[in-house]
């Protein structure tokens, strides 16, 4: 546990969650890099809690502000408006001390995709729901003057995302940062609909029916191409993670993609971040952690620094450039 947690028994005691003579039991959870997330046994039942972290927990200084916690919330309101059970339903949130209560999950019967995929358990039918109901809350938000005012966050959106994937990548390949900055603007510039920001497997729970969504901190009116770039970027990463599974995690890719369905517009934007993703989970602020062999992250620079220089028509152009580094 890496804070106290008197004010979050406070907190729930206010909101009603705990009795006032009640002594929650705090189980820290694994996962959040930008948040502490406890798992609480009260006499109602486990729930679980969130605060948002000022400096996020990665070797490099990176900080955010923790009012974000309150546009997660929102975020995952918003997206169970549009199908009831796509985020954990949220129970009590103070927003001035950043943090809220939602709904537990039992992780025995909500494995993350992110522990599936490792397993090699690539299931392409559900990765087509995930893409389904990423389209489900753009579509549902896209053009929603109520939405957007709702979400003006794209100072933030700039610090954990566009600055720590793009703009650091391109300190990194100086000869890519023009590249990188003209698609740090037009992402910046593009305000479609509501972004979650952060759709990648380890947020996402593989439930009986349908994907649930979690980590929604990053939550931005704007160009809903980021989403569907940064979640399929992981399914090309897997490829290293579990080589055994490639063609599932390429299927996958195909499957997420072909359920989204993006109008042309979108998937341009979106086969243009792809590569810039790519490279920035390898030489960007937040690389992932299970890419150690620098031969395996030379190959996503081989791969993915060309397509930088020379956008990619098209979302299939890159899985098949990744398939060909991959089977030369």
């Amino acid at each position: 546990m890496t804070a106290n947690t008197d004010d979050l028994t406070d907190f729930l005691k206010r909101a009603g969650l705990a009795a006032a003579d009640e002594t929650p039991r705090y189980t820290p959870l694994a996962g959040g890099v930008s948040s502490d997330i406890w798992r609480v046994d009260l006499a109602r039942g486990p729930v679980c809690v969130k605060r948002a972290l000022a400096k996020l927990k990665v070797k490099a200084d990176w900080f955010a502000p923790v009012e974000r916690n309150a546009f997660e919330v929102a975020w995952m309101e918003t997206a169970n408006s549009l199908r009831d059970g796509l985020a954990p339903d949220i129970l009590a949130h103070d927003a001035e001390n950043g943090m809220f209560a939602m709904a537990f999950l039992d992780p025995g019967g909500h494995p993350t995709w992110k522990e599936e995929l490792h397993l090699g358990r690539a299931d392409a039918a559900f990765a087509r729901a995930v893409g389904e109901d990423l389209k489900r809350v753009h579509a549902g938000t896209a053009g929603d003057a109520e939405v957007a005012a709702k979400f003006q966050t794209d100072a933030t959106f700039y610090d954990i995302r566009l600055e720590p994937y793009l703009v650091a990548t391109g300190r990194a390949h100086p000869d890519l940062a023009s590249d990188l900055d003209t698609l740090v603007k037009t992402t910046a510039g593009t305000r479609e609909a509501l972004v979650h920001g952060d759709v990648s497997p380890k947020n996402i729970l593989v439930a009986e029916t349908a994907p649930v969504f979690l980590d929604a901190e990053c939550a931005w009116y704007g160009d809903p191409a980021f989403d569907l770039s940064f979640c399929l970027n992981h399914l090309l990463l897997k490829c290293l993670w579990t080589p055994s599974a490639t063609d599932g995690f390429l299927a996958c890719f195909d499957a997420l993609a072909a359920g989204y369905a993006p109008a042309p517009a979108v998937e341009a934007r979106a086969a243009a971040l792809l590569p810039a993703l790519f490279l920035a989970r390898v030489d960007g602020k937040s690389p992932v952690e299970y890419l150690t062999d620098e031969a395996d992250r030379d190959r996503v620079r081989h791969a993915a620094i060309p397509m930088i220089k020379t956008p990619p028509a098209n979302l299939a152009a890159v899985r098949h450039a990744w398939e060909k580094e991959l089977r030369p």
